[in-house]
């Protein structure tokens, strides 16, 4: 169901970013949107700027959150960071893009939560 995915998505998105405040991310952008697409979050670790891919899952039917982000959405994903530091002349040491999947309950609880840290 369309509205069950929205609302699932944005339960992740909330978890996540207080997962990544409580690791000492500084959230910079949510949901950055251009013509080309979509950056879930954008964020500051010390001075590497992070791309930041979120998946929810409420089962596993279609398999973790992690596994959908192929090689189409990281190619997706670099262009639009691109983008992102043309726009915004950001001066970091460093860029990464980390994905962070999600598992919830069909009480809408996280049950399971995966960094991955430098993903692609």
């Amino acid at each position: 169901m369309p509205g069950e995915r929205i609302t699932v998505g944005r339960l992740g998105e909330e978890y996540a970013v207080g997962f990544l405040t409580r690791k000492g991310y500084v959230i910079l952008q949510r949901n950055y949107r251009t013509p080309q697409g979509e950056i879930d979050l954008i964020a500051l670790k010390e001075k590497t700027l992070v791309f930041i891919e979120v998946k929810t899952r409420s089962s596993l039917h279609f398999g973790e959150g992690f596994e959908a982000v192929n090689t189409a959405k990281q190619q997706r994903m670099r262009l639009l960071a691109s983008l992102y530091l043309q726009r915004h002349n950001h001066h970091h040491s460093s860029v990464r893009f980390d994905v962070i999947s999600l598992q919830v309950s069909e009480q809408g609880k996280v049950t399971q939560v995966k960094h991955f840290v430098e993903a692609f």
